[in-house]
């Protein structure tokens, strides 16, 4: 069972930290301050506060002000967040480019320099600098403690700020601070006016702005007037306009779309002054006249002038519609739209209706943030048509732009410029017209802000006061009005009375004109008695509203011309609308009577006898819409609030709507409004949610009292809390943090919430008689007694008005009962055990109490005793009651100062226990709710840690445990349950008494290590989430600046301490850093495979998981107490021990530094996410996760109410970590920065590591000598790797020790960690850093001086380093000699300065030795210089090899290196060659060592493989003897080495296809594994036989061995090569081009581009035609030549490719020099080669050492042609299966009509004439027969031919015979006639003649 946690604070009081001193004792203590509670001031965006103007406030506005002025009031911890560290630079090798690459130096001698010559160099060059201290003898200890404080130097005290952090989705404790509340903006773009020129100018033109959504057919934007006439024509108002005000001259204005979408117009509207005339008529003049005209109009446009002017004086007041035009927004911001921008069309009328068209298809095109800035010249207008201007007919114009009728065309138009808007742009006014921060001088014509009205719903609260009101008047029917009603105009006021003079001033102002009006006129349509309007009248009306407020239309007729007696304007109508009703704003559309008669003076009274237009029918169209921040408009917020405020002021009666409000009705109507709330509309309850929650909470903290009575409202309130809180979750679920909470709630919480003050303060009186009652708040404290009547809350209502009031029941213990009862019954309800105490005595006690109730209590309490629905509701949303509290909790703390004392004495027990009721909590059943409420409890239980009694809460952490996790019970099997002793074991392992005594951490660890277990079932998607939370943890150690020192270090580190073990037992399940390769794991590759998973097996941790385990690992090795880890080790097994090195082996290769260009390739595919996605993947085949989770953590993780577009700004807070990790391309700067820190992290990493090597050497007695070589062996592995300087230089300070300490591990014992040093050595002796040299040299010196002090001679280690820098300069790459020859002079200097060995052999030998070295890297510089040149450098190492001809190891070695670099290159067949020499090399001295029967003999057995082999048994043994120190010690000098050995020949030879040569080999391991009786590796080489014998039986003409060249080297620049022929053993196919190609190129890249010519014939060279300057190449194509006798052995397609030395190549030529002539003139040369060795080699060169030539003479040439016709008949006709078409292609060859010439003409040219000379005789009759032979096989051929062919080749077969007919007889008399003097003795010539 989970053990009990000790009794936390009576553990602190009788253990008070006074006795510990310094940084101690602050760790064993709490922090007093770790709450803070901060008043942060509300930023206000604008320079004046938003506030309303008026003195008195109603309470409804003076809570809202409140709400938006606040300041914030923050609780937090102080001990929260981590802090970034510096870096060091470190220096790592594998960063440091190379110097310039070596330029190839090849000089023309090449003899090898002499010994004195090399020793000569190496004298003269300098040593790096000298250790100091590296020849004095000093005792261990002293050399360890000298080494340790040196470790310790400069170190990175936080390992874990090296590592990348944790990721957000796994550390659960992460609780990301809210974003502070601020006002919704959309995505913002600024539309600035520039100009607006028509074709004449003769009258003011004025301009609106606005945004209109087709899709939505909805107006998005406020209107923006402009004014961009010029001074001129704005005189001509100057009447009309008393003066400007600044804030009306605005040209540019920003617009927010929260929506953004392809739908989007800017529409611009255009208005002039009232004229006489229609709107045709006056748009008349502008679309016939241009200015280039002006001379011609002059008179006209004179006339219009003084029109214009005499309009503008008398009518100014009045406008007119004039034009329109609309931008499509989507084809600006997409420059995809294709269109030029300067384009006279550019983006309105014909082009934008194509790009609207076209891009209409998806939402996601749009975003307005990032656009190119663009300048529109907008040309074409359309004129406004009278009976089409309401905004139905707005959305059918823009839905197709082509069809109004006609066009203004002639203008000069408007250009304006759109351009996103900046992040806070200058001189900005807000809709309010408040000037918004930066606003430097307020001179400057500003920018406006254009409010928003968002297309659909924004989820955001309000945070600051604002009150606009919009009215649209609509349509007006005045068809039935009798008199002169045409001209309408539309007077709109906002009146604060009935009186005229009480219009208030407002109205806002349009452009160029006062900021504020009284009243506003509708633009006017010529003679229309029903005119429809598009005006927009914003007011900014008072805050509080009364019930006289009220808009009132007043209708004039307007005589446009100057008429006697005829007033300009003309009342005919009014009408009103009263804003306020039942204390709520009316909004909405309205259609409204129109009285003709001006209404009495108290109209809002509507009296009888008034007389109406139309019978009292609604004839005026008007929409009212508020922007309100004060006035909710839902019926059923308002409800709600207006009840609250009846009952804050007591105004009795209130009358609402039908129901009059009284004391007797007010609680059952107030809950009944509070249960309604969650009908009302979303958008509005979160956008006065701030408002609602603090109301609630009041309601729950002050019951409000009436008629005496205190009514509790805390459950309605609660549950109403609770359903509206649960309702933002489920709709807003996109705006949500990782761990399910909505931001707009965790924000309130955050800032917003804070306990209301104990007494609410009085308004103040405002003269109403309701006012003047006092309010009376109880004042109940929770002291006194808690509802008796919980049993009854769950039932039924309470009727009385306070359940604390309610009788006793008969005894508490009945009441407990019944409790007990309903819990048995199994309803879903809390276990809350409660003991009944004893009740009020008197209620006017309560009264006299000064405290409200508390909301943490209350809250509880309401929990505990909630329905059942609404306690589900609350359980969903865990987390915000749980915050609630928290912050209520601490709040009250810090108002009633209890925060000193003592915690169990902070709350009353009561409260105590209804929290252990709620973590109680019954665990629900849905799998995501399990995880939410879990993470919520986790963040309640610690933040209760702060506050109260700290072995409470961990008591509440065991029962919660031991609820949901019955796993936890088989606990006791996988950990000791009590210690056995109390020494220092106990504290590395998870005894009962470690984890009572550390109950978290305990907890902790005992997880991970369940969940580690490899039979955990289904455990391994926890993997990550339980190694992250203890990574986590320790980051925040880390990064907490009280725990730099490393004595409290150590102290917390004794809390993980079993970590150790824990992760030495899933050893074998982390993952495999050694091995680079990426692989599936098994698990997940059976899965696919669809085969049942072996659950038992348990899979392995990821890479991802296990580096990060891993660093948790480092961090406890870091910090713990070096001696306790001593201690430790002390007790652990061998085995252990090497588990424990095996565990630091994997933690040097898994933080290896992978150097920059590593990280630049990364970069550009995050690792992280792939992992991440591969872990996914794994878990959802593997089934470990369910689809619905997976679900559910997508949608979670980025659905958003918003679709699909990610522009929600809340998600900032989710996303601002991400951007470093998932951006793709860094820049330099930060990829450099991310090397650093893992440059860092590798070395912090190695020297963990060593450290503890260190530990481990001190503790490892005689006993334990077996474990010394694995301290090695990881010492060794940390050398090998990519490391920074600084470390090596410790790690080699750590190596001298151990070889000084331990020699005989190195001499004695095993001679592989021997030769493993030296290479190591070796290859930092030639470092480019001075400093890794310096230390690697005196490593290396003192290595060979201990070996020669112990043994007198050191034969092994001078082998061993002889062998090492052979393999060294062998495989590296990246080799420099240059720095190896400093290294190599350090070392004969420490051999000279050694004043104690100064007179033996040893300063000799040591000189000796560096001089064999030096000669080494002689040759090596020659390898370099040939890097590129694969052939050469092959030779190179040929001929080196062959220098250690009579040093087996080195030799041995040499040949390891060919096989290794013909790997690389493909070459398998070379490879394996090498491999068979290495063979024969180990055999001749296994066989020179002891005969041993089953042993080859020595060379001549492995002869069947390859003829070449016999030079490996050069060496006799009067020159080595085997039996000397150090000679033949490799490891393959051993029969396992041969077995070994030849098993890598055979996969060669495998790889190479050469299944034949596989035979051989194994014909000599199989008598070693018969007489070792190695049954199992018998039956594996009889496998690979079967397989590699089936392999030959099918394949049989498949394999391609490989196409040889003959290649001639002429010219001195070739040096050594010149005059040299070599043939080439290149890749099967190769063609001719691709030889000479690859040749010529490289060799033009090294002498020069025309320097290099290949010889295009293959004719005998003259050298003295040839340039000397230049360098030639011949290359001819060369095939295998074999002698008749040699062809009957070789039968197959291998024997003709296998072990061949001779080869042949053909030249044509004429007697006078010509390549081809005549038949009768063609000869042919053949030129036969013969190798020094035979192919395949060691090599795939091979010179050429003998070459013979045969002449061929016409007649031969001949013989040859016609023998070969001969043999491709008779193949195609033989050939099975038959192939028609080819047999067809052949015999059209051999008697088509068109090439009968050729057979015809040989028989013509050689055979028609018996020849002169006797000698050709022969020659004759052999082509006569040949000749025979050919028509016998066409006969053949075309027989095959006939029974192959279908009927439709009948007459092409025919045609063929009738051919072969003619050839026939042409050539019978020719066969026919036979040679006399062939068939009698010839007579002997008397002189013999000329061939």
């Amino acid at each position: 069972d989970v053990v009990e946690p000790v009794d936390f604070e009576e553990y602190v009081s009788n253990h008070p930290p006074g006795a510990e001193q310094g940084p101690l004792r602050q760790l064993l203590d709490f922090p007093p301050d770790d709450l803070e509670l901060v008043l942060q001031e509300r930023e206000c965006p604008t320079l004046e506060a938003a506030l309303p103007e008026e003195e008195t406030l109603d309470p409804r506005v003076r809570d809202a002000l409140g709400v938006y002025t606040d300041d914030w009031l923050i609780i937090q911890r102080k001990y929260n967040g981590p802090d970034d560290d510096a870096v060091a630079h470190l220096q790592f090798l594998l960063d440091i480019s190379a110097t310039a690459p070596h330029m190839l130096r090849i000089t023309l001698s090449r003899r090898r320099k002499n010994r004195e010559a090399c020793i000569f160099d190496l004298k003269n060059s300098s040593p790096d600098a000298l250790l100091p201290s590296v020849l004095e003898r000093a005792a261990s200890e002293d050399m360890d403690r000298r080494n340790a404080d040196a470790r310790q130097q400069g170190r990175h005290p936080d390992l874990l700020g090296l590592f990348p952090a944790p990721d957000e989705d796994e550390a659960v404790e992460r609780c990301s601070i809210p974003e502070i509340p601020k006002e919704h903006v959309g995505q913002r773009i600024m539309v600035k006016c520039l100009s607006l020129k028509f074709e004449i100018d003769i009258e003011p033109i004025f301009g609106t702005l606005a945004l209109y959504d087709v899709k939505e057919k909805k107006k998005i934007s406020e209107n923006f007037h402009f004014d961009l006439n010029s001074d001129q024509m704005k005189s001509l108002l100057r009447p009309h306009i008393p003066h400007t005000a600044i804030s009306t001259l605005a040209r540019s204005a920003i617009f927010s779309i929260t929506y953004p979408s392809a739908d989007i117009f800017l529409v611009i509207k255009l208005e002039k002054v009232l004229q006489q005339g229609d709107i045709g008529d006056c748009c008349e003049p502008y679309m016939v006249m241009k200015e280039s005209d002006s001379t011609k109009h002059k008179e006209k446009l004179e006339k219009l002038r003084s029109q214009a002017e005499q309009a503008c004086s008398r009518l100014g007041r009045f406008r007119m519609p004039f034009a329109w035009t609309a931008i499509h927004l989507l084809n600006i911001v997409s420059s995809m739209g294709g269109l030029e921008r300067s384009d006279s069309d550019s983006d309105t009328g014909t082009s934008s209706h194509k790009g609207f068209e076209r891009m209409s298809v998806g939402d996601d095109v749009c975003s307005f943030t990032t656009f190119r800035p663009a300048t529109l010249t907008v040309t074409n207008f359309f004129k406004q048509e009278g009976d089409r201007l309401s905004d139905e007919d707005l959305y059918k114009f823009l839905a197709d732009m082509r069809r109004p009728s006609s066009v203004l065309r002639r203008l000069r138009p408007l250009k304006i410029d759109i351009s996103p808007a900046p992040e806070s742009p200058h001189y900005c006014l807000s809709p309010e017209l408040l000037h918004v921060k930066p606003y430097p001088d307020l001179r400057v014509r500003p920018t406006k802000d254009v409010l928003e009205f968002p297309a659909r719903y924004v989820y955001t609260p309000h945070t600051r006061y604002r009150n606009l009101l919009y009215v649209y008047p609509q349509s007006l029917n005045f068809s039935s009005r009798q008199g002169s009603v045409r001209n309408i105009a539309v007077k709109v006021q906002f009146m604060a009375g009935e009186d005229p003079s009480q219009a208030m001033p407002v109205i806002f102002g349009k452009s160029s004109c006062p900021e504020f009006y009284k009243e506003a006129y509708t633009p006017i349509i010529y003679h229309n008695k029903s005119p429809e309007f598009y005006e927009e009248v914003k007011m900014k009306i008072p805050a509080s509203l009364t019930d006289n407020h009220h808009l009132l239309f007043t209708f004039y007729h307007i005589s446009c011309q100057p008429k006697q007696n005829t007033a300009l304007e003309t009342p005919v109508g009014y009408t009103w609308i009263p804003l306020m009703q039942h204390g709520r704003l009316r909004t909405g559309s309205f259609s409204l009577p129109v009285s003709v008669e001006k209404p009495p003076p108290s109209y809002s009274v509507q009296l009888p006898g008034m007389k109406w237009v139309d019978n009292h029918k609604g004839v005026f169209n008007v929409e009212v819409t508020a922007a309100s921040s004060v006035h909710t408009q839902d019926p059923h917020l308002d409800k709600f609030f207006t009840l609250v405020y009846v009952l804050e002021e007591y105004s009795f009666p209130f009358r609402l709507k039908d129901v009059i409000i009284t004391e007797a009705n007010v609680e059952a109507e107030l809950k009944a409004s509070m249960a309604a709330l969650k009908g009302a509309l979303l958008d509005t309850c979160v956008r006065f949610l701030h408002q609602l929650l603090s109301k609630l909470i009041l309601l729950i903290v002050h019951p409000p009292v009436i008629a005496g009575q205190i009514v509790n409202l805390g459950r309605a309130a609660f549950e109403a809390m609770a359903l509206l809180v649960n309702q933002i979750h489920k709709n807003l679920d996109g705006n949500q943090d990782q761990h399910g909470r909505n931001n707009l709630l965790a924000s309130y919480i955050f800032y917003c919430f804070h306990l209301p003050s104990n007494e609410p303060t009085s308004p103040p009186g405002v003269g109403n008689t309701a006012y003047e009652m006092p309010i009376q708040y109880a004042t109940l404290s929770r002291a006194t007694g808690r509802p008796s009547s919980l049993n009854l809350s769950r039932s039924k209502s309470i009727s009385n008005s306070n359940p604390d009031l309610a009788t006793t029941p008969a005894s508490p213990d009945e009441e407990v009962q019944r409790i007990i009862v309903e819990r048995v019954r199994g309803e879903e309800c809390v276990c809350v055990c409660v003991c009944a105490r004893a009740l009020p005595a008197v209620f006017s006690e309560c009264l006299h109490l000064s405290s409200g109730q508390l909301l943490h209590e209350e809250l509880a309490l309401q929990w505990v005793v909630s329905t059942s629905t609404v306690r589900e509701a609350a359980l969903h949303q865990a987390w915000f009651f749980f915050q609630l509290m928290v912050k209520s909790m601490s709040h009250h703390l810090f108002l009633s100062s209890r925060l000193d004392v003592p915690r169990r004495q902070r709350f009353p027990d009561r409260f105590v226990d209804d929290i252990a009721a709620l973590c109680s909590v019954y665990v629900p059943q849905d799998v995501e709710l399990v995880e939410r409420l879990n993470s919520s409890l986790a963040f309640f239980l610690n933040d209760l840690l702060s506050l109260i009694d700290r072995g409470f809460v961990f008591n509440l952490i065991r029962s919660y445990y031991k609820q949901v996790n019955p796993k936890i019970h088989s606990m006791c099997s996988a950990f000791s349950c009590q210690a056995q002793d109390q020494g220092v074991q106990s504290m590395f392992e998870l005894s009962a008494p470690f984890r009572q005594q550390h109950f978290l951490s305990g907890l902790l660890l005992s997880e991970l290590s369940l969940i580690l277990e490899p039979d955990g079932e289904g455990l391994f998607f926890l993997h990550k989430k339980a190694i992250s939370a203890l990574h986590s943890l320790m980051c925040s150690h880390d990064a907490d600046p009280r725990h730099i020192d490393s004595q409290v270090r150590s102290h917390i580190a004794q809390l993980y301490l079993p970590l150790i073990p824990v992760v030495m037992e899933t050893l074998c399940q982390l993952h495999d850093f050694t091995d680079n390769s990426s692989t599936i794991s098994q698990s997940v590759a059976m899965a696919i495979a669809g085969s049942p998973l072996p659950h038992s097996k348990g899979s392995t941790l990821s890479a991802e998981c296990s580096r990060t385990l891993l660093v948790c690992f480092l961090w406890v090795l870091k910090n713990a107490d070096a001696a306790l880890l001593e201690r430790y080790v002390s007790d652990l097994s061998v085995l252990q021990i090497n588990r424990l090195l095996d565990l630091l082996h994997l933690c040097v290769s898994c933080f290896e530094y992978k150097g920059k260009k590593a990280l630049e390739r990364i970069n550009s595919l995050t690792f992280k996410k792939s992992q991440d996605m591969k872990a996914r993947l794994e878990e959802a085949i593997l089934g470990t996760i369910g689809a619905r989770q997976e679900m559910v953590r997508r949608c979670r993780g980025n659905q958003s109410p918003y679709g699909n577009q990610e522009n929600v700004r809340w998600r900032k807070n989710v996303t601002h970590w991400r951007q470093n990790t998932d951006r793709v391309d860094k820049s330099k700067a930060e990829v450099e920065q991310e090397s650093v820190v893992d440059g860092n992290l590798a070395t912090e990493v190695s020297l963990i590591v060593l450290d503890t090597l260190e530990v481990i050497t001190v503790v490892v007695s005689e006993l334990k000598e077996s474990v010394l070589g694995g301290v090695l062996r990881v010492l060794l592995h940390s050398m090998a790797g990519n490391q920074s300087a600084l470390f090596l230089q410790h790690c080699f300070a750590t190596q001298r020790a151990l070889v000084f300490k331990f020699p005989e591990m190195l001499f004695e014992e095993d001679t592989e960690l021997c030769a493993d040093l030296c290479l190591r050595l070796l290859r930092h002796c030639s470092s480019r850093v001075a400093s890794v040299r310096s230390h690697a040299s005196a490593s290396l010196y003192l290595l060979m001086r201990q070996n020669f002090e112990i043994g007198n001679n050191f034969a092994r280690v001078k082998m061993q380093v002889t062998m090492s820098l052979s393999s060294l300069v062998g495989m590296s790459q990246n080799f420099n000699e240059e720095h190896l020859r400093h290294s190599l002079k350090t070392i004969l200097t420490y051999a000279e300065d050694d004043l104690e060995l100064r007179d033996s052999p040893f300063p000799e030998q040591v000189q000796d030795l560096v001089f064999n070295l030096h000669m080494i890297l002689t040759d090596t510089v020659k390898m370099k210089e040939h890097q590129q040149d694969p052939e050469m450098l092959i030779d190179l190492m040929y001929r080196i090899a062959k220098g250690y001809q009579n040093s087996p190891d080195l030799r041995l070695t040499w040949l390891q290196n060919m096989a290794g670099k013909h790997s690389e290159r493909g070459n398998h067949a070379e490879a394996a060659h090498c491999l068979v020499h290495s063979a024969a090399l180990v055999a001749e001295y296994l066989n020179m060592l002891e005969d041993c029967r089953y042993l080859p003999i020595g060379c001549v057995s492995f002869q069947s493989i390859s003829s070449n082999v016999l030079e490996e048994s050069a060496v006799s043994d009067d020159i080595l003897s085997p039996e000397e120190e150090g000679i033949c010690a490799g490891k393959y000098f051993s029969e396992s080495g041969l077995v070994g050995l030849l098993e890598q020949a055979a996969a060669s030879f495998n790889m190479a296809g050469m299944y034949e040569a596989i035979n051989e080999v194994y014909k000599i391991l199989l008598p070693i594994h018969e007489a070792n009786r190695d049954f199992k590796k018998l039956a594996t080489v009889h496998g690979k036989l079967q397989d590699a014998f089936n392999k030959i039986s099918f394949g049989q003409q498949i394999k391609m061995f490989g196409t040889y060249f003959r290649v001639g080297f002429y010219g001195c620049r070739f040096g050594d090569l010149d005059e040299q022929e070599f043939v080439y053993k290149e890749p099967s196919i190769t063609k001719l081009a691709e030889i000479s190609h690859r040749l010529e190129e490289f060799y033009a890249e090294r002498f020069g581009d025309d320097m290099v010519e290949i010889i295009k014939d293959s004719n005998p060279v003259d050298k003295n035609k040839l340039d000397p300057n230049k360098a030639y190449l011949q290359i001819t194509y060369v095939e295998p030549f074999f002698d008749t006798y040699e062809l009957k052995e070789r039968i197959t397609y291998f024997d003709k490719n296998y072990n061949l030395r001779t080869f042949m190549y053909c030249t044509p030529f004429t007697l006078d020099g010509r390549a081809h002539g005549e038949l009768h003139e063609q000869y042919k040369r053949k030129t036969i080669l013969t190798t020094s060795h035979a192919f395949p080699y060691i090599k795939t060169r091979i010179n050429v050492i003998h070459k013979e030539e045969i002449i061929l003479v016409p007649v031969e040439v001949a013989i040859e042609d016609m023998q070969k016709k001969t043999q491709e008949l008779a193949f195609a006709t033989h050939q099975d299966p038959a192939d028609p078409k080819m047999l067809q292609m052949v015999l059209q060859g051999c008697v088509g009509t068109t090439v009968n010439q050729g057979p015809l003409e040989v028989a013509q040219v050689f055979l028609s004439d018996i020849p002169d000379d006797p000698k050709l005789f022969r020659h004759h009759n052999k082509l006569r027969l040949c000749f025979k032979d050919f028509t016998k096989r066409c006969e053949d051929a075309l027989r095959k031919n006939k029974s192959l062919i279908g009927p439709d080749q009948k007459e092409y077969h025919r045609e063929l015979e009738r051919n072969y007919t003619k050839l026939k007889e042409s050539l019978g008399p020719v066969i026919n006639r036979k040679i006399p003097q062939l068939y009698r003795t010839l007579p002997q010539p008397s002189t013999p003649t000329q061939r």
